[in-house]
């Protein structure tokens, strides 16, 4: 397992932060989730969000932001934390009131709209993580173009697939948490969540020995940074190039619905990978001098090389014009 934090890499840069994410899908309860933890040493700052894809098709949401002056002992901001061990144990935790609404898409709407709130419920979860897989770290087997344009991105990136056990107490429901797939995600550096125009972010399992974690960062000008690994029978197999046959979005041009990926591993070997996206929360980035994008986190249907019933997280990042 990577180190823990990395104060010895962080910059004098304002945005320099560290973040911590981790996804999940328990296909026996049809619940699926992701939490965010990140942090700004410069600023003293740290944030975290979580957010719950629910068995009746609504979604139920967490965030907050105060003051972090050192993460390095306990990851935690809010009721968010991720208990990393020395001993390459995790546990993901949350404690607190999640705020619930029918449509998911209506989440960031409800600051300036209140009645779309359902309810409100106390919400608790305690998952362990068991891995399946070598951490894999996408940099080490990235073209130096790549690199360059990735590190809009971050410049370190770590991801590890486990098994799930827990549970998730949502009110008075009680979902046990037995056997079901997730992934965590490591990074660092500076991120810029308004200079990206296009980029997706896949985190796709089909069962304990078979996954993929494809990410593409496409410029104004058509380049491409490219990353992310097949997972098959104990092997993390980097992906060497990937090729966006096709993307589509809703009239608005930020919604994703559907994407088509070619892509090549580091063994020669060609794959072809499709994608659908499922129910859908956006988070809204504006910056200092007012540019905007649009952060998409969904639970998606992936199909590779024609094996059907792959799910996970199907997540794209688009500027608002």
């Amino acid at each position: 397992m990577e180190p823990i934090t990395h104060p010895d890499y962080c910059t004098d840069h304002l945005e320099w932060n560290e973040s911590y994410y981790f996804v999940f899908y328990d296909k026996q309860n049809s619940l699926g989730g992701m939490t965010r933890l990140g942090f700004k040493p410069n600023k003293e700052e740290g944030m975290s969000f979580f957010f719950l894809f629910l068995p009746n098709g609504s979604a139920a949401g967490y965030f907050t932001e105060q003051k972090v002056k050192d993460y390095h002992k306990i990851l935690k901001v809010g009721g968010v934390c991720h208990n990393y061990q020395s001993t390459s144990e995790l546990n993901y935790q949350f404690k607190g009131s999640m705020i619930f609404v029918q449509n998911p898409e209506d989440l960031p709407k409800v600051r300036e709209q209140p009645k779309l709130i359902s309810k409100t419920e106390k919400v608790r979860m305690d998952i362990s993580f068991d891995p399946i897989n070598e951490t894999y770290e996408y940099s080490e087997h990235m073209t130096p173009e790549s690199l360059e344009i990735g590190k809009k991105a971050g410049d370190k990136h770590w991801e590890q697939i486990a098994v799930l056990s827990g549970n998730i107490q949502i009110g008075d429901t009680n979902y046990l948490i037995e056997n079901a797939l997730g992934q965590r995600d490591h990074t660092y550096g500076v991120r810029d969540w308004t200079g990206v125009g296009n980029w997706l972010y896949y985190v796709v399992w089909f069962n304990k020995n078979m996954a993929i974690n494809p990410a593409v960062i496409i410029t104004d000008d058509g380049n491409l940074s490219t990353g992310g690994f097949l997972y098959k029978d104990g092997k993390n197999i980097p992906l060497k190039t990937i090729h966006v046959v096709d993307q589509q979005f809703r009239e608005d041009g930020v919604f994703p619905i559907s994407s088509e990926l070619d892509l090549i591993d580091d063994l020669g070997n060609s794959h072809n990978l499709k994608a659908r996206v499922g129910p859908i929360i956006p988070i809204p980035f504006i910056d200092r001098e007012g540019n905007r994008s649009i952060l998409v986190q969904s639970m998606g249907n992936f199909e590779l090389d024609g094996i059907k019933e792959g799910y996970g997280s199907f997540e794209t990042l688009r500027r608002v014009t």
